[in-house]
């Protein structure tokens, strides 16, 4: 059985979510032939202060840009 973890920042809304999980599980079904009940995508929301970027916390760097 297939596994897809798709890590992204915290904050996302469930319909933002439900996308790239229709996404996901419709790629494997269109360009590998795989059944879309044989998928299990998980979700796992990061917070910004959990995630690095540039050689710094990425809500640090969010800071920084603005």
């Amino acid at each position: 059985m297939p596994y897809v973890n798709a890590q992204i920042s915290a904050g996302a809304t469930r319909e933002q979510k439900a996308a790239p999980v229709k996404g996901i599980n419709d790629s494997r079904v269109s360009r590998l032939g795989k059944k879309p009940e044989r998928t299990h995508v998980v979700i796992q929301e990061i917070r910004e202060e959990d995630w690095g970027y540039a050689g710094q916390l990425t809500d640090d760097w969010k800071r920084r840009q603005t």
